[in-house]
């Protein structure tokens, strides 16, 4: 490993935390229940998920200054079907992630999770997490069937985002695309269909939210409002936007767009995308993507890099330009979330 990347500062796009399982059942009244942690299986794999101090000497473990932090547990609750529980269940967690990243605001990054059946409520949670300090905000991958975002439900909501500053993110395996029939204690499924939708269908979810994101003008509208595309990884992300350059350039005049500019101008403007271990992907950022791409850990799930995440960044990162690898690694997360480059640690 060069000693570049030995000494480079880290800062996680993509982490996460692993909620007490009683939190939601304990504060709300129909809430779903999740079987007690057991530290070292499935995805609790380190008392940091749940303990900040303890996850700020894990993160020292791998080398990493700063973490953005997601739900584990509260992802699935993103697929609710009762609006009121929703909202209930997220006010309840973005309380417990304010009060977890006050140990160290600088270090951890905290996302609210924000319900948006009611677009007042969505406006409400999400200045209220600002205010807590929290740096974003994060609703579903895939709306309910009633509220899509090719309508105008949610057009004040990203006017206020915009307003705020507040970036908003939109995570895998949230809302009620393929794993909707996944119970809450985050049973699989089974056979052929688990890698359909571990690949496939995934990557359906995400192709579409940022199609309709572009596409219906949203971001031309909300020329200030920024997107994460949060453990979708990047390596399909060239390939999609050149075809929906063409496809918009070759159709325009006979079936005109509500946008004046090529697709790929609103990604590189306002969307960014996190990944982790996408050797692909990585390795196209030579010819594109240093602006908007930003590296991740997924700790503690058990596919993140940690404790190796320097091992895997040489593997993957390692023939990047020196200025081209701190924006992937630090750079753009600092700018994105308006903060300071954390002090290396390790």
């Amino acid at each position: 490993m060069s000693d570049s990347i030995e000494n480079k500062v880290l800062f996680s796009s993509d982490s996460h935390v692993m909620e007490p399982p009683d939190l939601w059942s304990r504060a709300v009244d129909g809430a779903p229940e999740f079987p007690a942690h057991k530290v070292g299986v499935g995805f609790q794999s380190h008392p940091g998920g749940w303990d900040p101090n303890a996850r700020l000497t894990e993160m020292v473990a791998d080398g990493v200054s700063a973490e953005v932090l997601y739900p584990t547990l509260g992802l699935r609750l993103f697929g609710l079907d009762d609006a009121k529980l929703q909202e209930a269940c997220f006010r309840c967690y973005n309380d417990w992630i304010i009060e977890y990243s006050s140990v160290s605001p600088n270090r951890l990054v905290g996302i609210g999770a924000i319900p948006t059946y009611n677009i007042d409520v969505a406006i409400a949670e999400l200045e209220r997490c600002q205010k807590g300090g929290l740096k974003g905000g994060l609703v579903w991958q895939v709306p309910h069937p009633d509220f899509p975002f090719t309508s105008n439900h949610y057009d004040r909501f990203w006017a206020a985002a915009e307003a705020l500053e507040m970036p908003i993110s939109i995570h895998i395996l949230t809302g009620h695309g393929y794993d909707k029939q996944r119970d809450l204690a985050m049973s699989v499924h089974e056979g052929l269909e688990a890698y359909r939708g571990s690949v496939n269908l995934k990557l359906g979810d995400i192709q579409n939210a940022i199609f309709d994101l572009i596409f219906t003008g949203i971001l031309e509208r909300h020329p200030k409002l920024k997107i994460v595309i949060v453990e979708n990884e990047i390596g399909w992300i060239p390939w999609i936007l050149q075809q929906w350059d063409y496809y918009a350039k070759r159709f325009g005049e006979v079936n005109p767009l509500p946008i004046t500019m090529p697709p790929s101008h609103y990604f590189h403007r306002q969307i960014f995308a996190t990944f982790f271990n996408d050797a692909v992907g990585a390795r196209g950022l030579e010819a594109w993507g240093i602006d908007n791409c930003m590296w991740s850990n997924d700790f503690p799930h058990g596919n993140s890099t940690w404790p190796n995440s320097r091992q895997v960044i040489a593997r993957d990162l390692g023939l990047l330009p020196e200025d081209s690898l701190t924006q992937i690694v630090v750079g753009n997360v600092t700018k994105l979330y308006n903060m300071e480059v954390p002090a290396a640690v390790g």
